[in-house]
């Protein structure tokens, strides 16, 4: 559920995106309601391997969630899943459905997230609906096997290309962060910097700090 008083810009500051991965002893639930507590402002949850109807039913509870949070709720890719849940939106990669049919799709009130390497993909990317941009790897990660390498130069190229707000993805770090100041973000969405952590909560009330710090 998207709060009244904030923008999407903001909202952006710190995205969580969910990965299995790490489960140990927890559940995504538990998992994902440390991260809220720790402050994430953004939440995606990402799933390659479900069925649709697993999918589905982990999607409700997490949804609501974030309703009580107040935190946007984001499907991966899934469009089915999106408009069963009503989520507050979609993001989905070059490879997924493109991004002018999942606008037909959505609507025009949801939240659109395009994945973006280059800055014509960028620039398509907004033309044809996005709300804002994922772009990345710009550190080496382990998390996506098919993400490509974006320099500085490249991030800061696209910052200035588009006019929605522009995310930095892929081996995001509290220490590491920082090295993007400038760049023109206004957010880091990270997978491993939270999920991976023994302390998720302690662990995205720090990256926060230095995301927010970065972007100023």
């Amino acid at each position: 559920m998207r709060s009244d008083n904030t923008t999407l810009e903001e909202e952006l500051l710190l995205y969580a995106v969910t990965d299995r991965s790490w489960l140990g002893d927890r559940t995504l639930y538990e998992q994902v309601e440390l991260a809220l507590k720790g402050g994430a402002t953004f939440l995606q949850l990402r799933e390659k391997n479900l069925c649709d109807s697993e999918f589905l039913l982990e999607a409700k509870a997490i949804q609501e969630l974030c309703r009580e949070y107040k935190v946007p709720f984001i499907i991966n890719d899934n469009v089915k899943v999106a408009l069963e849940t009503d989520a507050d939106g979609i993001h989905v990669g070059q490879h997924d459905m493109e991004a002018g049919n999942v606008r037909k799709l959505l609507g025009e009130n949801k939240i659109l997230g395009v994945s973006a390497q280059t800055v014509e993909q960028a620039v398509r990317a907004e033309q044809r609906g996005a709300d804002y941009l994922g772009v990345g790897a710009v550190f080496p990660t382990g998390s996506k096997d098919d993400a490509d390498d974006v320099s500085f130069e490249t991030l800061r190229a696209i910052c200035d290309a588009v006019s929605i707000p522009v995310v930095a993805i892929g081996g995001i770090t509290k220490d590491n962060i920082k090295e993007l100041k400038g760049s023109g973000i206004c957010g880091a969405a990270v997978i491993s910097a939270i999920f991976a952590q023994k302390d998720i909560r302690g662990a995205t009330e720090e990256l926060k700090k230095a995301v927010a710090a970065a972007v100023k």
